[in-house]
Formats: structure tokens, sequence, C-alpha cells
């Protein structure tokens, strides 16, 4: 038993400090401020990071091949517009994602085919993309909301109980699917070849051009679906959605244990990450801080996070050298 928790926590040893982080936050609110734990608090934690969560499971699997997205916030606002005027066009709501998922996959693939298949720094095509998706969204919109959203498109025209179970329930089911196939398929075992060694990588058979695009299109569409569980609770969509999303989700990946050079990290890890930002943002609130520390906290976390992860590979380089000099003894 001894040796078979000892594995576990090797295994999952990035995902220990931000997971003590998040109960440490949680037994720090549980006594200040215990009203943090009621029903509709929780609920509303649960459908406001259920859209984040989904977001970050692309940039997860962005920075595990070792690239970067930081135009996630300016596709999810396009697709949340795109989303609103397709309901208003008339167009029937199980139709609706389908079409935004696409939108999404296309702005996704664009990034793809300037990274992967080009050769372009990801930091330099996102933030370009950042600001032109935002900037063409700006001009097309002139600003105004969508509004005046059909009722068939709010909340799915379910029940709102049942819209919001469904929404959470979505979250977690493309989680347990993107754990489980970074896990068995080999699609997803490449994603971790390529960021750790992209050579190496090469010459296993793997095509990492090919790989690197298509991460970047699933992270289009999961942007996507993202933009429409989120659209879909309110009575108006913003042509500002997204703001400050890019941030959220990369820190909630790289707080998660995801080495941010790739080839490490975990969906497992990004779900902790989520986790505990949501928790810190709403629970300042709740224990009389302003929110507007909320984004220099993030920024902390972020910092911290980078500190310690370089810390941990340094640390494991170290044993490593020491582990080949043992061997070479005997």
């Amino acid at each position: 038993m001894n040796r078979a928790l000892a594995a576990t926590l090797g295994r999952h040893k990035r995902e220990l400090p931000p997971a003590a982080a998040l109960v440490a936050v949680l037994l720090a609110v549980l006594m200040a401020a215990p009203s943090f734990f009621g029903a509709s608090n929780l609920r509303d934690l649960a459908l406001n990071n259920a859209s984040v969560l989904i977001v970050a499971l692309g940039m997860t699997l962005v920075i595990l091949v070792g690239e970067i997205d930081i135009s996630v916030g300016s596709q999810f606002a396009v697709c949340s517009v795109v989303a609103g005027l397709l309901s208003k066009a008339g167009m029937p709501i199980a139709l609706v994602p389908v079409v935004v998922l696409l939108v999404g996959a296309a702005m996704g693939a664009v990034n793809g085919f300037l990274v992967g298949l080009l050769g372009l720094p990801s930091i330099i095509v996102t933030l370009a993309m950042l600001v032109a998706w935002r900037d063409a969204l700006r001009w097309a919109t002139e600003g105004a909301w969508v509004q005046d959203l059909p009722d068939d498109f709010q909340w799915f025209g379910l029940a709102p109980a049942a819209a919001q179970t469904l929404i959470v329930v979505a979250a977690i089911v493309v989680l347990v699917l993107g754990g489980w196939a970074l896990r068995n398929l080999q699609v997803g075992r490449s994603l971790y070849a390529v960021g750790s060694d992209e050579e190496a990588a090469r010459l296993a058979g793997i095509e990492p051009r090919r790989v690197v695009f298509g991460v970047f299109t699933v992270t289009g569409a999961l942007v996507g679906l993202a933009a429409v569980l989120n659209a879909v609770r309110f009575n108006a969509v913003p042509s500002n959605a997204g703001l400050g999303l890019e941030l959220t989700a990369v820190a909630a990946v790289v707080v998660g244990g995801t080495a941010i050079t790739g080839g490490r990290g975990t969906v497992l890890g990004t779900l902790i990450g989520v986790l505990l930002l949501g928790t810190i943002g709403t629970a300042m609130t709740y224990v009389g801080i302003s929110p507007f520390w909320a984004k220099a906290i993030q920024g902390l976390i972020i910092l911290a996070a980078l500190v310690a992860d370089a810390a941990l590979a340094r640390f494991e380089r170290h044993g490593s050298v020491l582990g080949r000099r043992a061997v070479a003894a005997r």
C-alpha cells in the first residue's frame, strides 16, 4: 500500500503544490466566510468556471507541445457574437453549437497554419490574432451587443436548472475525454513527445508540424464550445466577451503544474488550477478584499508557479545526474 501511495504521489508530484494551496484557501475561507459554501454560490462558481475550464483544457494541449495561444479571448468573443447572431437569424438551436465550433476551429486552424506549418513563433502569431480578431469584431459590430436573443437560445430553451446541469456536465465530459485521450491514444502521447523533444519525436515517426496544427485547431473548437455554453446563460451577448480570458487560461494551466516549456502536465492539474484561481477570485469578495486585486494575484501566482517549475526541473536534472554517477560507480 505504501509503495502504491508513493508511486501515485510520484506520478502527480506536479499537481500536489496547487492542490495543497487549494485546500489551504478553502480552509481559510471556511473559517473567515462560511457563507461562501452556500449552494447558490457553489452553483455560480461551477457555472462561471465551466467555460474557463474548457478553454484552459485547450490551452493545456497548446502548452504541452511547447507553444502558447494568447488569442483565445478574442476567439471567444467572436464565437459568442456569432452564436448570438445565428440564434437571432432563426437557426435551430441544435445547429448553433455545431456552427460555432466550426468557426472556432477555423480560427484555431489559422494559428495552427502559421505556427505549425509555417514555423512562425506562436507568441507573435497569437498576439497578432488577438488584436486582429478583437478589432475586426469591434468594426463589424461597432461595439454594440447582440441583444433581444430568442427565448430558445437562453439556457438552450430548457429549464434553468436543467441547462445549468448540462453546462457543468459538458465541461466535465470534455475534461474526462481529454485526460483519457492524453493517456491512452497515440495522438495524445504524441503531444508529450513533441513538447519534450521535437527532433526525437520526428525520428519516432511523429510529424510535429501536423501535431501543432491539430492542437491549435482543436483548441479553437474548444473555445467555440466554451463560448456557446457561456452565451446561453444571458439574454445578451457582449461584443467584448472574453477580455482577460487568455491570462486566466494560461494561469490555470501553469499553476496546475504544466511546464511552460512543454512536454509535462495533466488535465487534472489544469482542473486544480481553474478551481484555485476561481475560488480565490470569488473568495476575495466574501472576505472583503477588493476584486481589483484579482488580476494582480493571478500574476503573482503565475510567477510563483514558474519559479516552482524551474526549481523542480533543476531538482529532477540534479537527481538524474546523481543517478547516472551512482550507476557508473558500480
